[in-house]
């Protein structure tokens, strides 16, 4: 396997990216034109291309104000390509990226299931008071 980083993408790798959310419960059901404002408006964006085709393959993108927080979200890994540490590639992307090392909280939220893969890089689940809230 053969795969390069990116830190932006391509129009091609939008629609890519908009096929990749299609096969996840989580996802599904995102517009394209959608992802293509969501992608632009990130703040930053991480990645795995397929070296010989060029096709996106692993995705990952962060809102930050690049000191205090860092919002991690939208972690997929091609299915096809799952189990080969391109998850754990782009956490670590993200650990060492440039513009992201003064940044004091990384946060994310996950389903129980992956719990155990990002406390690999220091996540807890135990915020004390602190609780998930959501509007919409």
């Amino acid at each position: 396997m053969s795969v390069h980083y990116i830190q932006s993408l391509t129009n091609e790798h939008v629609k890519e990216l908009y096929h990749l959310y299609q096969q996840e419960w989580w996802t599904k059901g995102r517009r394209l034109s959608d992802v293509q404002r969501m992608v632009e408006h990130s703040d930053v964006v991480v990645g795995f291309c397929d070296s010989e085709t060029e096709q996106l393959i692993a995705f990952a993108r962060i809102l930050t104000d690049y000191v205090y927080k860092a919002l991690i979200l939208d972690v997929i890994v091609r299915k096809d390509y799952r189990g080969t540490g391109l998850g754990r590639a782009l956490m670590d992307l993200i650990g060492e990226h440039p513009s992201l090392k003064s940044v004091k909280h990384f946060e994310l939220y996950c389903r129980p299931e992956m719990r155990s893969f990002y406390k690999k890089w220091g996540f807890t689940d135990n915020l004390g008071e602190l609780h998930f809230m959501r509007r919409g």
